[in-house]
This record gives C-alpha cells, structure tokens and sequence, in this order.
C-alpha cells in the first residue's frame, strides 16, 4: 500500500508552474491571531494593530512623498535637497518595514497596497504636477507633524496597555527618526543671507 501511494505522489510531481491560483485569504484585515505566547491580550493586540496600521499608513505617504520631492525638486538648491530627499526616503524605507514587521508579530495584518494605504492615510494628497521648493519641504513638515501626534499618543496608550515593545519601537525608531528629519527640513526655510549678511540694526528693526 506504501509503494502505490508513494507511485500516485511522484505522478502528480512535475516541473509546470501552477499559475493563476487563487483561494480565500486565510486571515481578515482587521483581526489578530487569538492563541499567541506574547503575554498580551487579544484587545490590546487589536488596539495597537489598529493604530499601528494608521501609522503604517501615513509612513508609507510620507515615504512616497519624500521620492516625489526627490524626483521633482528643482532650483539652486536642488543638489543638496535631491540627496536629503532621497536619504530620507531611505530612513523611511526601514521605518516602514519596522512597523509592518510589528503589525504581524502582534497577529495583525499590515497594511500594503497603495490604494488601500490612499484610503487609510490622514496625509493630504499632492498635485502630481512640481511644485516649489518651500512648499515641498512644508508639505513633507506637515506630514511629520501628523506622525509624530500620533507617536507620541501611541505610545503613551502602549505603554498604559503594558505593550512595551510597541512602546519602544514607536518611541527609539519611529518618534526619533521623524524628530530628526524634522530638524533636517525645518532648517532650510530659514531665510538667511548667502552673500552679505544682514546688518544688526536692520535686524532689531525687522
């Protein structure tokens, strides 16, 4: 019986690809595995899934909107911003593969393609078209400033459920590196003189 068993497996075994499989999903967006050793409950896995997958959502956007700054930003600056952009991409590459990575280690489900992550995301939707340098830059501002509201708010609301590794992770990689590149961008909407600087009786008259 062994041997005709073995027979039948090795008949159905061929080297054709199986293309254009389709089945059900085997787990719902929205929904957390219920049996996991991690010493959290299943509503407090659902929570931070939830506002984790906001997150997701918003960091991808931002991600997005930094290569659309660096593909389009134009004028004297555009060497300097066009490597700043890019980098900042990068750095938001990594963040998102962090939260999604924490989103399933929860039992969640991240959130992944791009009109879903359209739908979910509170960051305003740019015109497709180039748009000046300062307002890029304010663009992206705002966009960190939404994160990091939220940051701050999910991670304190991590840290009250006992979800330190939650906590942790939104406040050492997401919170720092948005406050970061904050500090990286702000600082090009400084108007300062680049040839002869400003007399300082004009200054305490402005």
């Amino acid at each position: 019986m062994a041997k005709k068993d073995a027979g039948t497996r090795r008949s159905t075994i061929n080297s054709q690809p199986r293309t254009h499989q389709r089945a059900g999903e085997i787990q719902a967006y929205g929904t957390v595995l219920k049996a996991l050793p991690l010493d959290l409950e299943e509503p407090v896995r659902l929570e931070m899934t939830e506002q984790l997958n906001q997150l997701l959502a918003d960091t991808m956007t931002l991600r997005d909107l930094y290569k659309k700054s660096h593909w389009q930003v134009a004028g004297p600056t555009f060497y300097q911003l066009h490597l700043l952009f890019d980098k900042h991409f990068n750095e938001q590459v990594e963040i998102v593969d962090t939260i999604a990575e924490r989103i399933q280690l929860l039992g969640g489900i991240s959130v992944a393609m791009a009109p879903d992550v359209a739908e979910l995301t509170r960051i305003e939707r740019p015109p497709r078209g180039r748009e000046e340098v300062p307002v890029q830059i304010s663009r992206l501002l705002d966009a960190h400033q939404l994160i990091i509201e939220l940051c701050r708010k999910l991670a304190d609301r991590a840290d009250k459920l006992g979800d330190d590794g939650t906590n942790d992770l939104v406040v050492s990689d997401v919170l720092r590196g948005n406050e970061l590149q904050v500090w990286f961008l702000s600082e090009h909407l400084v108007e300062m003189p680049l040839v002869h600087a400003q007399d300082p009786a004009l200054r305490r008259a402005s």
